[in-house]
């Protein structure tokens, strides 16, 4: 059989300021008026900062902040929503 290939992940928070998406973490930073346009931001940052190696794949996970969320409004949901978007070399 042959070797699967390794998928690593990189984790975002993303938020919303009320004009942008913005996904960020320690190492990285985008933001875009859509969730599309986001997609390939980060999609072009990764690649052009190396975090992805020929023959590889990589999984962008973004959790959303749900401190953003008033208080009262957290209580009915777990969270606002998670996305994975996949960048291949």
């Amino acid at each position: 059989m042959g070797r699967k290939k390794s998928i690593t992940v990189i984790e975002f928070i993303v938020s919303h300021d009320g004009k942008n998406w913005i996904a960020r973490n320690d190492w990285l930073s985008a933001e875009a008026p859509t969730l599309e346009e986001l997609d390939n931001k980060l999609k072009k940052l990764v690649k052009q900062n190396g975090y992805l190696e020929p023959g590889k794949k990589l999984d962008l996970f973004m959790a959303f902040d749900n401190s953003t969320i008033p208080q009262w409004m957290r209580q009915y949901s777990q969270h606002y929503f998670n996305r994975i978007i996949r960048v291949e070399s």
